[in-house]
């Protein structure tokens, strides 16, 4: 399978998945937004929504709203726990990430068509030495990716269904998001759209939750 990497730490895996092995995330993630509905994060003080939708799974989830950002072991809005990760995202942790210590949160993104994501670091982590390693199911994303600096020049690729890419090494905090999702592109997702899991540590071993 090929890792085509873009720049220090930052490795494309086109075709990660195969169909069989999406369809079988897709159940699982079906049944971890039954369990943790998703919900519309908010930014810090402004309190504007996203454009996407969000849900967690894994001992710890990650929230945004105008309290900040953070990592809590309960959903916001149902006070449970988050579902365990499905098996399939696990391994994926495991097979990708070079890491020795498994991931403590996935979190799912949700994109219809005219969501987007803008630039920004994963950088919510002591576990920085740990690279976030994302999932792409349904329709292609355009993604685009740059340097640690906002000023860096960006590059783009499209992220289609099965598709992996890991940002750690030098690259850990590198600038991405995504600027458009390209709708009809995929026909795993029945209601079409897009679902991103990004795997994270977020404590250091032996840390608070470690």
């Amino acid at each position: 399978m090929p890792r085509l990497e873009l720049g220090p730490g930052l490795v494309h895996v086109p075709g990660y998945l195969d169909r069989s092995a999406q369809e079988q995330l897709a159940v699982g993630l079906n049944a971890v937004l039954r369990a943790a509905p998703p919900v519309q994060p908010r930014m810090p003080r402004t309190g504007a929504p996203f454009s996407v939708r969000m849900t967690n799974c894994g001992p710890l989830g990650w929230v945004s709203d105008v309290g900040g950002y953070r990592y809590q072991p309960l959903h916001p809005e149902t006070g449970r726990p988050w579902p365990p990760m499905p098996e399939i995202l696990v391994r994926a942790w495991q097979e990708l990430s070079g890491y020795p210590h498994p991931a403590e949160a996935c979190l799912v993104n949700l994109y219809s068509e005219g969501s987007r994501m803008g630039l920004h670091q994963d950088r919510d982590e002591a576990a920085v030495d740990a690279p976030v390693v994302s999932l792409s199911l349904g329709d292609t994303a355009v993604f685009r990716v740059g340097g640690t600096s906002r000023k860096d020049p960006t590059r783009s690729l499209r992220l289609a269904s099965g598709d992996a890419f890991v940002i750690g090494g030098e690259g850990r905090l590198a600038f991405h998001g995504v600027d458009r999702v390209l709708a009809g592109s995929s026909t795993l997702l029945g209601s079409g759209g897009r679902i991103n899991c990004t795997l994270r540590r977020v404590n250091l071993p032996g840390g608070a939750g470690g």
